[in-house]
């Protein structure tokens, strides 16, 4: 974890947000949504959408990249995550599948916020 931002969402997961809560959480003050409502907005969203599918720390990346941009923006943005870590789906990335390697939670944590971060670098 190389930034403040990624540690404080490590943080966040730590004290009991889900995966989706503690990237979408982090970047509330760039989109002016305040932590309450973005953590009511983000609740289903962990464990994988509560079916280990989808990771949540990818779908609160998508919620802030969505924010500004278009579903080709969140496709190419998953894909890296994918390509970072062989899957976005937390089924796969908890081994419970027994497909590829496994990847705790608050590295891909830590990886949807340093995406998120490149994205918004990106548009500026």
């Amino acid at each position: 974890m190389e930034n403040s931002r990624c540690e404080k969402a490590v943080e966040k997961k730590h004290n009991g947000y889900n995966c989706a809560q503690a990237v979408a959480c982090s970047f509330c003050e760039k989109f002016g949504v305040d932590q309450e409502t973005m953590f009511k907005i983000s609740e289903g969203f962990g464990f994988g959408m509560g079916m280990m599918d989808m990771c949540g720390a990818v779908t609160g990346m998508m919620m802030v990249i969505g924010k500004a941009d278009t579903y080709k923006k969140t496709k190419e943005f998953a894909e890296k995550f994918r390509q970072k870590n062989g899957t976005y789906y937390c089924r796969d990335l908890k081994g419970v599948s027994g497909k590829g390697k496994v990847v705790p939670c608050p590295q891909c944590i830590a990886d949807a916020v340093e995406l998120t971060e490149m994205y918004l670098e990106s548009v500026k």
